[in-house]
């Protein structure tokens, strides 16, 4: 589980992983949206040193409102793990 289930806990979620590539964020937001209740913000690098090898997104910033339901919730997590299967671990920041 990425993000917690319980309905109660309506939150924000920073969503990193500092090697995924631009397009990949984009596709994981344009996933996330698809879910009711939940909005989805690409957030950019701020780093103010270059790096090759960094993302050049920072985060997602991934927001679920009231409305979200258990299976919303569980619809996220599970595009959250897919796509930590494919390219490694996402750091989950609250």
């Amino acid at each position: 589980m990425l993000i917690p289930e319980d309905t109660a806990a309506v939150g924000c979620y920073q969503i990193s992983c500092p090697t995924l590539p631009l397009a990949i964020y984009r596709e994981i937001a344009a996933h996330l949206r698809q879910v009711s209740g939940v909005e989805v913000d690409v957030l950019p690098q701020t780093s103010q040193k270059f790096d090759y090898h960094q993302s050049q997104i920072e985060s997602l910033r991934i927001q679920c409102r009231e409305a979200t339901t258990l299976q919303d919730r569980k619809r996220v997590n599970q595009i959250l793990a897919f796509y930590q299967d494919r390219y490694g671990e996402l750091r989950i920041e609250n």
